[in-house]
């Protein structure tokens, strides 16, 4: 089992950037794909982006592709998302979450999930 911590949350104006980060307890996280979700009020949560257990792959939504990178570093235990150009439209509370298998986009694919941190962008 793993717990899950984000941070590095805020409010940003557009065209800014900020750098999330989830720390994962437990010896074991790199046998663990790691993604990053996003749920906006009155929608629906919404896959952002993904890493393989080694880091060596990755995958983005297209709203994303470009602006946003995903990264980990396995001595750490923790994952990162890297945002720039950020833009009202991803105004959302970001959810890190894990899986024992290979990555996916899939919501229900995932056996483990943060808190959550709310990210704001303004006009």
């Amino acid at each position: 089992q793993v717990q899950l911590v984000e941070s590095g949350g805020g409010l940003v104006q557009a065209g800014g950037s900020l750098r999330l980060s989830c720390a994962a307890s437990g010896r074991t996280f790199s046998s663990y794909a790691m993604a990053w979700f996003r749920q906006a009020p009155g929608k629906e949560r919404e896959f952002v982006a993904a890493i393989s257990r080694n880091g060596a792959s990755t995958y983005y939504a297209d709203s994303v592709k470009g602006r946003f990178t995903i990264s980990r570093d396995n001595a750490k235990n923790t994952v990162y998302l890297q945002m720039n150009s950020l833009k009202p439209e991803d105004t959302a509370v970001y959810y890190c979450a894990a899986r024992v298998r290979n990555y996916s986009d899939r919501f229900g694919a995932y056996d483990y999930w943060g808190q959550g941190t709310q990210v704001t962008v303004s006009s």
